[in-house]
């Protein structure tokens, strides 16, 4: 964890941008940067170069804020001349359609945008060349059906933007696909995938917001709509962040962590004010002091793959030692000038928000507790093979302060470590929510059906309540089988741990935290799972409360409340 400024001037932030990037300095190659060992879905010749160029998220706002940095700009000049060249021995190579080089070609893009006089003016006329012909492959290979398509987009606009050969109707393509994954309320989804997620905000919005800076001559109709859908989105997005500066740990690519805050910095950069300039301002600055205070730093001061801590256990097939950078995304913010009204503004509370907020494009109903924020969902995303998909979007409640945990098997309920879920044993394997089969999501209430295992059929109906939730499950069952209706997970390793069991209830807890599961319905008996280490996103020991059932053939109704509370805690340095 890094020892943090309050976050107040320009001067704060980017003392924690370079508190961040300076141990990278080792470790820079010609045109690479070889931070770690894990590997990924690509070849190491792209983690190598992932790695080089997601630091210019945070770099080039630097820099376009006025910013700079002889050596590091020296580093990236000839990163992009050895790396763009195919008779250089650190050739960057390509390509092939889905190819991940597409994705990192974005932060060229960003820095050819926007500042061109550090990556674009000191390149030789061959270099130049290079560098087009290499990035001009995105217009000869197929992408994803995602925010990918907004790659393709920016790197158009770039070489558009530098009056080198570009494709037009590659890029109008692109931007007509990314209007289909728009829904309503200023929500995308991403792609095909039907997942909403943090790609909506990190992404598909944050690369529109530059779009609209870049394109506002030459397309200014579509850079308004643009405008408006982010404004449209952050009046709901706002209740994804609790007043402690969390924000819900809620979906993939959780790696990226404080990239959770780069949409509101896109938003202020581009000069839109969906709340003050001090809420935003609080929104960001708490944001970020959270997050600095979590073990995300290896011991040379690396950003780890993991969330709350490493781990590896919760990561994504195409989490790559770099692919943590993606968060400097949020330093956006530097881009605006020394005397922009934001650097003057104190810091707010969060906008006075509704204790509980339907967000029906997002299949997901809000409820904002005293120091943490609870999103209850019927478990509604696509088919995906990356990594731990259905505890990522398929659990009954995800919570910015408890997080939610990642299974290592099925073979036990300590491996599973199913919290918020309703776990169901047979033959000794263990089987839970995964895709539900009909859901619906109202003001006041979260319905789902599913089936866990052949000849299962659950219905599940979840209504929050003053201090946590209600959960009601009709079971249909052809088979016998043990079902725990689990609660959130408590940490363990910190003072005034302890957990236990009364008559008919579970319970765990430590001095800020604590979490308690009833039997309602008077049919179960209480118990307390160890869950495995590393398993929670946010901690790396937990216990999860539950009740335990033993179910029959036929139908049975199982019931359960389930309270959680939350000391907040002052982040302020």
């Amino acid at each position: 964890m890094l020892q943090i400024t309050p976050l107040h001037t320009r001067k704060d932030y980017e003392q924690l941008l370079f508190s961040i990037l300076e141990p990278l300095a080792p470790f820079y190659t010609h045109g690479g940067l070889d931070i770690g060992d894990t590997g990924a879905c690509y070849p190491r010749q792209t983690v190598t170069m992932e790695a080089f160029l997601r630091p210019l998220w945070g770099l080039v706002s630097f820099w376009v804020g006025g910013g700079s940095t002889p050596e590091m700009e020296e580093i990236y000049r000839h990163g992009f001349a050895a790396g763009t060249d195919s008779e250089s021995p650190t050739y960057w190579g390509g390509f092939w359609n889905g190819d991940q080089r597409f994705v990192e070609m974005a932060s060229i893009a960003y820095g050819l945008l926007f500042a061109p006089q550090k990556l674009w003016d000191p390149l030789t006329e061959k270099e130049k060349k290079n560098l087009v012909q290499w990035l001009s492959a995105i217009n000869r290979y197929e992408l994803p059906v995602c925010n990918w398509q907004f790659f393709r987009v920016l790197v158009n606009v770039a070489l558009k933007k530098l009056g080198c050969s570009y494709d037009e109707e590659r890029m109008q393509e692109s931007l007509r696909m990314i209007d289909t994954f728009y829904l309503a309320d200023g929500w995308y989804q991403d792609g095909d995938s039907g997942q909403r997620d943090y790609y909506g905000p990190f992404a598909l919005h944050f690369y529109g917001l530059m779009y609209s800076v870049a394109m506002k001559k030459e397309d200014p109709k579509r850079c308004e709509i643009y405008r408006q859908r982010a404004l449209e989105f952050a009046r709901q997005f706002v209740f994804w962040f609790d007043e402690d500066g969390a924000a819900l740990p809620y979906g993939r690519s959780l790696t990226y962590r404080f990239a959770q805050a780069a949409f509101f910095s896109a938003c202020v950069l581009c000069g839109l004010e969906p709340f003050t300039l001090g809420q935003m301002k609080g929104i960001i600055g708490r944001h970020l002091r959270w997050w600095m205070q979590k073990p995300i730093f290896d011991r040379a001061g690396l950003l780890t793959i993991g969330y709350g801590y490493p781990n590896l256990n919760m990561a994504e097939k195409y989490n790559a030692p770099g692919s943590p950078y993606w968060a400097l995304k949020t330093f956006a913010l530097l881009a605006l000038p020394a005397d922009h009204p934001f650097w003057q503004a104190e810091e707010e509370p969060l906008p006075d928000l509704r204790e509980q907020k339907l967000l029906s494009q997002a299949h997901m109903l809000i409820h904002c507790y005293p120091g943490h924020t609870t999103a209850f969902v019927p478990g509604v995303y696509g088919d995906n093979n990356l990594g731990h998909f259905h505890e990522k979007y398929g659990k009954f409640a995800y919570d910015t302060k408890f997080g939610f945990s990642v299974a290592k098997s099925q073979d036990n309920l300590t491996e599973n470590a199913p919290d918020s879920m309703l776990a169901f044993v047979i033959h000794g394997q263990v089987y839970t929510r995964k895709h539900c089969i009909d859901s619906a999501v109202h003001e006041n209430a979260v319905y789902s059906t599913w089936s866990p295992y052949p000849g299962i059929v659950v219905e599940t109906e979840i209504t929050p309540t003053k201090n946590g939730h209600l959960r009601r499950h009709m079971i249909g069952s052809t088979v016998d089988c043990t079902v725990y209706d689990c609660a959130f997970s408590v940490q363990t390793d910190v003072p005034g741990a302890k957990d236990g069991i009364n008559e008919h209830s579970a319970f765990a807890m430590n001095d800020r935290s604590s979490c308690e599961i009833t039997d309602a319905g008077r049919t179960g008996k209480p118990m307390v799972i160890g869950s495995d280490p590393n398993t929670n996103l946010l901690y790396p020991n937990a216990k999860i409360p539950a009740i335990v059932y033993q179910v029959k053939p036929g139908k049975q109704i199982i019931q359960t409340i389930v309270t959680a509370a939350w000391e907040e805690e002052d982040h302020e340095a």
